[in-house]
């Protein structure tokens, strides 16, 4: 590291003044580059830039890394694939990115088994290996983007299964305890597209995840759409892989790749409202998709913003997919305070049409 920026880092002071994107240091198990790009680093192919960025290979550095100055007092971003972010502006601190990889099983049982996946590992590859490995459980959540770290965070979820489901326990970089503590699922305060991890952010780096894979398991196959996708694919006995690739098919129809077309999947959740509310909506509204959620109700986002004209909506580089009303996309060179802008002009009108207030999915930066 030169001496400039090394004494910066460990001191905590703002590092300007270095060309764009040049990497500064490199140490046991990581890499860091000042001024660095993240239009690469997320789905939504947004232009922001981080002061740091630094991309960790072995959690273990973690300790060197949080022992200077600039990763206790500056703005710390965690990022994966970026799969699940939205950047208005430039990030003025630090974004570390796990990169460790690697898939181990732990313990191996007649009809189960531990497998740690460490966090840089990507979701989908994952999945596609547990079950070429016969494992089940995870086909319902295949082709979701991002990595491995970033599942627990969010509780990944999709056709009737949530991640935290399988979810044995978490590793992570406690920034209080200044060390790699493993928690359990309990501890983990799973919910609805909600974590521990996503409301203590400051706190919590994830690093692994161990997973309890079951070999059997009753199939979930009676989200809408699914039993018509093995029919037509002619599957009359269906396998977790079956299951697998029929959800691959409907989403690769539903959603846009984010490699062609810049999005972040679901761009909104569904809204849980109370009994009551849901009630005079549906009502109003017989068509709208409701289901029950404990002592509220879940609402459809997308029929809600479709309602409202947005689905397939283009104001510039900003709009809704064609395929998916949940979906915010950039055509080209939307910046990230013009697709902010365009998801708050379909919040408004579903708020003002139906009184709902939507939530983003993603962090919006």
């Amino acid at each position: 590291m030169r001496r400039s920026l090394a004494h910066a880092f460990r001191q905590g002071t703002r590092v300007s003044g270095y060309r764009v994107g040049a990497a500064i240091a490199s140490g046991d198990g990581y890499t860091i580059v000042e001024n660095a790009s993240l239009k690469g680093r997320n789905t939504l192919h947004v232009a922001a830039r981080a002061n740091l960025l630094i991309d960790v290979r072995r959690p273990a550095a973690l300790g060197e890394l949080f022992g200077y100055a600039m990763l206790r007092t500056q703005p710390l971003l965690v990022l994966g694939e970026g799969s699940n972010i939205l950047f208005t502006r430039d990030w003025p601190g630090v974004a570390l990115s796990i990169a460790a990889l690697g898939i181990r099983v732990v313990d191996d049982e007649d009809d189960h088994a531990r497998i740690r996946v460490e966090g840089g590992e990507n979701w989908n590859d994952f999945v596609r290996w547990s079950l070429a490995h016969g494992y089940v459980g995870l086909e319902n959540l295949v082709l979701i983007p991002g990595t491995v770290g970033a599942a627990p965070i969010q509780n990944i979820g999709a056709y009737g299964t949530e991640v935290r489901e399988f979810i044995a326990a978490v590793e992570v970089w406690d920034r209080h305890a200044g060390q790699l503590v493993m928690l359990s699922n309990a501890d983990c305060a799973f919910a609805y597209r909600d974590s521990l991890f996503k409301r203590d952010r400051d706190r919590y780096v994830v690093t692994a995840v161990e997973f309890a894979l079951p070999r059997t398991r009753a199939l979930r196959i009676d989200y809408a759409g699914v039993r018509e996708e093995l029919a037509a694919m002619g599957v009359a006995m269906p396998s977790a892989p079956s299951v697998a690739e029929a959800i691959a098919r409907i989403r690769t129809r539903k959603l846009p790749n984010p490699a062609l077309l810049g999005n972040a999947g679901s761009f909104f959740k569904n809204p849980l409202v109370d009994t009551a509310q849901a009630d005079a909506l549906l009502a109003k509204h017989p068509g709208l998709p409701a289901w029950p959620a404990g002592d509220r109700s879940k609402l459809s986002a997308a029929w809600l913003i479709e309602a409202c004209g947005f689905k397939g909506l283009r104001d510039g580089d900003a709009g809704i997919a064609a395929q998916h009303a949940l979906v915010l996309v950039n055509h080209g060179n939307a910046s990230g305070a013009q697709l902010w802008a365009f998801a708050e002009r379909v919040r408004a009108a579903v708020r003002d049409r139906f009184g709902v207030e939507l939530e983003p999915e993603p962090v919006v930066i």
